[in-house]
């Protein structure tokens, strides 16, 4: 099914970025680039912000963030209320990060995952389901936590 999907990444993975929104495209998707367009050198917290609020307002759309290592980005996006984005560096970690824990977006580093990994890695992300039940209320913590 076509989903709303966000991109976001920093200047180390402006390439796989571009490769992977291009694909998306070509199987459906409604992707939306949040930048960069190019290589020139930016901060992934800007980016992974952008991607977070994204997400926050469009509760029904899916991100994918992507900087060098993924974690820097990953980081950024989950300190906006409303994101829960995992850091994913093969494919059941990716389906594991919906299932048990809802996450809404997924955080890649180019230089450490190829684009064939990536896209097999996005695919076990979009095809999974989130498990709910005794998850629920974890993740509910997770939306909510305490103090």
């Amino acid at each position: 099914m076509p989903r709303i999907i966000y991109l976001a990444s920093d200047h180390a993975a402006v390439e796989l970025k571009a490769a992977l929104a291009d694909w998306l495209r070509g199987e459906g998707h409604d992707v939306r680039d949040l930048g960069p367009e190019t290589a020139d050198r930016v901060d992934y917290p800007d980016y992974g912000y952008k991607l977070a609020e994204a997400l926050a307002a469009d509760a029904q759309a899916t991100g994918i963030a992507l900087c060098g290592s993924g974690i820097g980005i990953s980081i950024a996006a989950n300190r906006v209320a409303g994101c829960r984005c995992a850091l994913v560096n093969e494919p059941v970690s990716a389906a594991l990060a919906r299932e048990h824990n809802d996450a809404n977006a997924i955080a890649m580093g180019a230089r450490l995952v190829g684009l064939d990994m990536a896209k097999a890695c996005v695919e076990a992300f979009l095809a999974t389901p989130f498990a709910g039940g005794r998850h629920a209320g974890r993740v509910e913590k997770l939306t909510n936590p305490p103090g």
